[in-house]
């Protein structure tokens, strides 16, 4: 198979649909972030599905960007480079969930409620060192990165310009997420979701594309 860079922009177009959708779903069946529920399957299946949608999220976002990368200019490059630090934080944090916290929930319980409640907003306390502060820093590379990739993808005018509003509204509307008791903040995740798969999308079913380079 010839594979050429427009194949690739259209394949990491459909991994931005999944990624989009599964975004959603994880949101609704998400189970509660206890110490009882780390062991279950429903636990298991989350996270196992929460690393797919990481990694395709990555993957989504590399084709967005570089469908529109003559375009984006430097507002563009920064916002990709911020949300692709984001997914691959949520990568490393999921991996760990999904893992490390089963295996050691019996025998260090009070540092996997610390480390659970680093995201849940809980008032745990265990040894947890610098990692209680790494939620703030993934919060604002998602606020930041995709305000600034939405604004991009909006200049440029290459995808649908409502995804870019929507994505650079669903990345500031979790500033709000302090307002809403958790886990009912998981609702602000929904246009997010809406916002990924619309531009993968508009990435993937441009067929034309090839042939027009």
């Amino acid at each position: 198979m010839n594979i050429t860079a427009s194949r690739v922009i259209r394949w990491s177009g459909l991994s931005a649909i999944l990624a989009g959708i599964l975004f959603i779903v994880i949101q609704a069946i998400h189970p509660p972030e206890l110490l009882s529920s780390v062991t279950t399957k429903a636990w298991a299946i989350v996270h196992y599905l929460t690393l797919a949608m990481s990694l395709l999220g990555l993957l989504g976002i590399i084709g967005i960007y570089t469908r529109q990368v003559h375009a984006a200019g430097w507002t563009g490059l920064a916002g990709f480079l911020l949300f692709g630090l984001f997914w691959t934080a949520t990568t490393a944090f999921t991996f760990v969930e999904a893992f490390v916290l089963p295996v050691i929930a019996a025998d260090a319980p009070s540092f996997v409620e610390g480390y659970l409640g680093i995201f849940a907003g809980s008032s745990a306390v265990s040894n947890l060192g610098l990692l209680p502060g790494v939620a703030p820093v993934g919060g604002g590379l998602y606020v930041l990165g995709g305000l600034l990739l939405g604004i991009a993808t909006f200049r440029a005018g290459i995808l649908p310009r409502w995804t870019a509003v929507l994505l650079a509204c669903a990345a500031v509307s979790t500033l709000a997420s302090s307002l809403l008791p958790h886990p009912l903040d998981r609702v602000l995740a929904v246009p997010m979701g809406i916002a990924l798969a619309g531009m993968g999308y508009a990435v993937w079913s441009e067929r034309g594309l090839e042939a027009a380079q």
